[in-house]
């Protein structure tokens, strides 16, 4: 392979010119599928129309807050990496979620999240 490109290059003696090559996918001439980009906009829909029924999102504000749900993943899930190194723990537990949530956000909205957390835990743990 070349350095810094994805193909291939064909061996040639010294005084010919390289050329590239460029492999084919097998198969014949089908189309590569793209990976599709995964975002959490179908359950913030769902979650909109539980709480107002009769209100609709536009993209750029389902944008907006796939990007808020994606930015408070990352800080819940770096906290409680922290959390579990400073207990020499090689494992993220429910309770060092739990930790970070309470870390992170604040008073009520905390509350309602650890409840929330802790009655979909017990839920996924009765149903096994």
């Amino acid at each position: 392979m070349a350095p810094g490109t994805g193909k291939a290059m064909k061996k040639t003696s010294p005084g010919k010119a390289q050329k590239s090559v460029v492999a084919k996918p097998s198969g014949g001439n089908r189309k590569r599928k793209t990976k599709r980009l995964q975002t959490y906009g179908i359950y913030i829909y769902k979650v909109l129309k539980q709480v107002h029924p009769d209100t609709s999102i536009s993209s750029k504000a389902m944008s907006i807050m796939n990007s808020f749900v994606n930015d408070l993943f990352e800080r819940i899930a770096s906290e409680a990496n922290r959390l579990a190194q400073y207990n020499k723990r090689r494992t993220i537990s429910s309770r060092e979620i739990q930790t970070a949530v309470r870390l992170l956000l604040p008073g009520e909205l905390a509350k309602h999240a650890v409840s929330e957390g802790t009655k979909a835990v017990t839920k996924y743990t009765s149903s096994k």
